[in-house]
């Protein structure tokens, strides 16, 4: 009998009407001198699997950090299903799930009690969470990792081991910044897949990449980024891959001047 989909009950505020998933209103954040990111505003519709792209600097990461409440934003607002993340941070925090880039863990943990803790830190009972954790594994195939530790884990397992904990709690939005980097074909295409799942039982995915063959074969949606601001945004259809950029090669960005073919 085929297992049910982690996936069908994704979560989140009942309310009628198109509010966005993911709302970024005149957000910025400087250090020092730098301006990393320069009153940005972006609207992400539920159900989307939105791409966030641009060239390193371009202060992608800044503005994921501060919608996510993992960086606090100089100005503006971020609204997770109209939940302010900064003002109702616990509230906001249910509804999302994070996978930062980089993300140091406690990797002396086997896959299963990883996921199973990060569940307890969000506050779900045991007898709830050891389950879903169980079948997060099976889904992602790292069950047979056994108790295998998350430290001696590949790549590919580690990026997956980190997509379960932050699909345990059954958010509403996936944020994930540079979910495929360093991972393996095979592990990226699980990962494609539950995210297509994800988004098609009416969650919505955020993803930060370089990769534009990949953003534009999974994403709905794409929104361009350069200094601080968007410079372009809509369906994948609507936004070209370079309509003032080009990829210099598949995981990078050069800048093309205006008015030059």
């Amino acid at each position: 009998m085929t297992a049910p989909s982690p996936f069908a009950r994704a979560e989140g505020p009942s309310a009628p009407g198109p509010r966005p998933a993911l709302l970024l209103d005149s957000l910025a954040k400087a250090f020092g001198q730098k301006i990393a990111v320069n009153l940005l505003s972006l609207s992400i519709p539920t159900g989307a699997v939105y791409g966030i792209v641009g060239p390193n600097g371009a202060g992608k990461t800044t503005t994921l950090s501060m919608a996510t409440g993992l960086l606090l934003p100089d100005a503006g607002r971020a609204l997770v299903h109209g939940v302010d993340v900064w003002a109702e941070p616990a509230r906001a925090k249910a509804l999302l799930g994070v996978l930062p880039d980089g993300l140091r863990t406690f990797d002396r943990l086997s896959g299963l009690e990883l996921v199973t803790y990060s569940g307890l830190l969000r506050n779900m009972p045991r007898d709830v969470v050891i389950p879903r954790a169980t079948q997060l594994l099976h889904v992602l195939d790292l069950w047979d990792a056994g108790t295998t530790l998350v430290a001696d884990y590949s790549a590919g397992m580690r990026k997956k081991i980190h997509l379960a904990c932050a699909l345990v709690h059954s958010p509403s939005v996936l944020v994930l910044d540079e979910p495929f980097e360093a991972v393996d074909p095979i592990s990226a295409k699980t990962i494609q897949s539950i995210l297509t799942d994800f988004a098609a039982a009416g969650g919505t995915v955020i993803i930060s990449s370089h990769v534009m063959v990949t953003v534009q074969r999974l994403c709905t949606h794409v929104a361009i980024i350069d200094q601080g601001r968007v410079v372009a945004a809509g369906t994948t259809a609507e936004v070209p891959p370079a309509p003032t950029w080009r990829t210099a090669s598949p995981n990078s960005w050069e800048r093309r001047p205006r008015g030059r073919s």
